[in-house]
Parts: structure tokens; sequence; C-alpha cells
């Protein structure tokens, strides 16, 4: 736990993409981030206890949540068997003392998967003592709306226990992400800070350079007593040393100046 009063900021393996994971460690310990969410990914490092332990050991950088190799890109990581990625991502949380799994949530292809999913979702939180918070995504829109995920891409009206709200993604399906945190409440586990024009790409901005309340959002995290993680997830990928570290930069000042500003009224 950092010193700071308020909800941690944790910077996402993902936002240094393509680099790995030992580069989010030293980017996130040099900015001062106060920890790591380590996405699983096929680079062998991040499927690694071990080896994010002595990353951990080195950087002084807790990884505080895992994302599960529940995207389109992930199929093959930990094997084909949904379940087998859920639980082998519980599994490294546990190795690496992370509170929290992410996940996504199925999509309409794995039909069987779908169909006990928010009820495996429910008896996994409680059998591992992890909150497994599952993911707001959006319709995919070429021309027409296709739903991809079941059982639902909007997490909210299901009966999860824990939801992480993404706020790109928030973007990407038009959404009143105000109203999504209000009606959560205490089910809103985990964030993904980010920021999104509406266009149809998922964008990953940095928070502040699209069109979600990305401020006010905050404000109200940080009056609300939440006891989770804003995990900054935004793309860098096309830019320079330099550059990644400024917008990383940029990103973490965003979040820790609105949160505090919430903190204040509480």
């Amino acid at each position: 736990m950092s010193g700071r009063a308020g909800p941690e900021v944790t910077l996402s393996t993902s936002s240094v993409y393509p680099l790995g994971p030992a580069a989010a460690f030293e980017i996130g310990a040099r900015l001062g981030y106060d920890g790591i969410e380590v996405m699983v990914l096929s680079d062998p490092t991040t499927q690694d206890a071990e080896g994010l332990r002595r990353l951990v050991d080195e950087h002084g950088m807790p990884v505080r949540s895992i994302h599960a190799p529940t995207l389109l890109v992930t199929q093959r990581v930990y094997g084909s068997s949904p379940w087998d990625k859920i639980d082998r991502s519980i599994e490294l949380a546990h190795e690496l003392d992370a509170d929290v799994v992410v996940l996504h949530p199925p999509f309409r292809w794995q039909k069987e998967y779908a169909t006990g999913f928010v009820e495996g979702v429910v008896q996994r939180e409680a059998d591992s003592g992890l909150r497994l918070a599952v993911e707001n995504m959006f319709p995919w829109r070429a021309g027409k709306e296709l739903q991809v995920y079941l059982p639902a891409w909007d997490p909210v009206p299901m009966s999860y226990d824990s939801v992480t709200l993404d706020l790109s993604h928030s973007a990407t399906s038009r959404s009143d992400v105000l109203a999504m945190q209000a009606e959560l409440g205490s089910r809103l586990a985990h964030v993904h800070l980010a920021d999104g024009s509406g266009s149809l790409k998922d964008e990953h901005l940095v928070p502040g350079r699209g069109t979600q309340p990305c401020d006010e959002f905050l404000r109200r995290l940080g009056g609300s007593g939440f006891e989770g993680v804003v995990a900054v997830e935004v793309g860098t990928r096309r830019l320079t040393p330099e550059g990644r570290d400024a917008d990383l930069r940029e990103s973490l000042e965003f979040a820790r100046t609105h949160l505090a500003d919430g903190g204040e009224f509480t």
C-alpha cells in the first residue's frame, strides 16, 4: 500500500506494449506509480510468477491486479479452455498477492462457456477470496452493430459481485459511465483509466484527451470510499521513450489530482 490517502493508481503492463513487464515495472517505479497490473499475454514473462516476483522485489512495486488472457488476441494463452484461463489467472494472482483478477465476458461463439459464466465467476470469487471483476466491453460496429459478447457486453445489469469499468470501452459503447458508476455502487471493484472519443476504435487515450468525463468520474470515486485500484491503461506503442514517459506521467498526475479533489468532500 502507498502512503497516500485514497485509491492507489497503478500502471498496466499493456500501457507500455510492445515492451514487456520489466519495462512497465521500471517506468512505473520511476514515475511514481503505486503498483502494477499484469496483463497476461503470450509473452512468457507475463505468466511467470517467479520472474514477476523478482521484478516486484527489484523495483518495490507490488502487483495489484492480474488481467486474465480473455482477449481475442490471447485465445491460445493458458490453453484453449476458458475456465482454465481464469483458474490459472487466479493462481497467478495468489502467488503475487494481487487482490483482483480482471476478465472479459465470453465471446458469442463460446456458447457453452457463456451458459454458466455468471454462476462460475460468482463461485470462483467466493472460493478464491479474490475479486473477479468482469469488465465492460462494447458492441462491434461495422456498418451495423454486432453483439459479440455473451451474456452481455455490459456487466452492470448482470449479477456479478465485482465489475471493472474501463472508460475507453464506455466511450466506444457510447455509454453513460457516470450512470454506470452510480448504479454499481460497491460492486465497482476496479477501474481502467483511459479516454476515448466515441469512435469505432477502442482508443485508450490519455485521460482528458477524449470525450469521457474522466475528471468527474475520478472525483466521485475519490469521494466514495472506493477501496479498489485505478489502473492506467493507455496506448503508447507508437511513441518515443520520451513521449511514453510524458503520457504516462500526465495520466498519473491527472488521476491523482482528480481523486484528491473528490476526497476533499468526504
